[in-house]
């Protein structure tokens, strides 16, 4: 009976041990690469919610402006979520904004980090020499995250040693107002990094939603074909974009419609996101480029942004 109670009692002991062991990251210093509208956005909602922000790009002068678009940001919100007390306002600004700190120099700030999330142009190639270049630098357990919207998320944990330590991290633009984020699990993605990453999500004040590594994840893989099959529909002359847009507006209770959304998004991503996804799986039917599309991407209308897509803006 004391052998068995010893082999129970070393049991528990063992298993007390392996729990300790694969415990939880809690995110508390986080470097975010790309100070574009995602990066910013991240670092701005980073910030806001208590955590230390490196931001990081390539020339001081993209720095400046992401700072200065994080403040108007923050005093947006501010003046909203402190509209009795202008001076809690105030204080929640300079508190957020001086929680990030800035720096062109990626690998020189990775070694401190508890979480890396790059929000960079999606270029593969790109993406692959940025982490392994920060692979070298980074703290054994550090996470690092991609915010790609349409890149496989194990195509650019492989650049790195710490696939268990790889995961996507897909936020919504713009970042401080839309609550979902996916969460991404490679085949290599560990548990405790998975784990530590969507109560980080949660931290933020965000809602995670997991999947696996799949193209296009779960928002994207539904959006882009409901867009494409929209501009086919059009295409084949069947009916108007205007009567498209308005059908699924009304009978669907969609706030805008396909095509005013793809002009939203920018032509030039839409096509972007289908390409990558017909290259790797040609014979999906759902992956097809479209030619229309095409043609208005080469003529460099790509939607509001340039003033002209599927419809004309003044």
């Amino acid at each position: 009976m004391a052998f068995v109670t010893r082999q129970f009692v070393r049991s528990v002991s063992s298993s007390s041990t392996a729990s300790a062991s694969v415990k939880k990251i809690i995110v508390k210093h986080v470097t975010v690469i790309g100070g574009g509208l995602m990066g910013s956005g991240i670092a701005q909602i980073a910030a806001a919610t208590g955590h230390t922000v490196v931001l990081v790009d390539q020339t001081e002068d993209i720095l400046a402006k992401s700072k200065k678009g994080i403040e108007e940001s923050l005093r947006k919100v501010a003046k909203k979520k402190f509209a009795e007390d202008p001076k809690a306002g105030d204080e929640f600004v300079t508190k957020t904004l001086s929680s990030i700190t800035t720096s062109t120099d990626a690998a020189s700030v990775v070694h401190s980090t508890d979480l890396v999330v790059e929000a960079i142009v999606e270029n593969l190639q790109l993406k692959n020499e940025l982490f392994k270049r920060l692979d070298k630098f980074a703290a054994e357990h550090t996470i690092f995250a991609s915010n790609t919207s349409s890149l496989q998320i194990t195509s650019i944990a492989n650049a790195t040693t710490r696939q268990d330590r790889f995961a996507g991290l897909h936020f919504f633009n713009p970042v401080p107002m839309m609550k979902l984020v996916e969460v991404i699990k490679t085949p290599m993605t560990s548990q405790k990094t998975f784990e530590s990453l969507v109560d980080f999500t949660k931290t933020l004040g965000k809602h995670p939603v997991s999947c696996k590594d799949t193209p296009g994840f779960i928002v994207n893989r539904l959006l882009i074909p409901y867009l494409m099959e929209a501009i086919r529909l059009y295409e084949r002359g069947d009916a108007s974009k205007e009567d498209i847009d308005t059908a699924m507006k009304l009978g669907a209770g969609y706030p805008m419609g396909p095509f005013e959304l793809l002009d939203y998004v920018g032509l030039d991503t839409t096509k972007f996101i289908i390409d990558g996804w017909h290259e790797t799986d040609a014979k999906n039917s759902l992956f097809q480029p479209s030619p229309s599309l095409n043609k208005l991407v080469t003529e460099n209308k790509l939607g509001k942004k340039t003033g002209e897509g599927f419809y004309k803006y003044k």
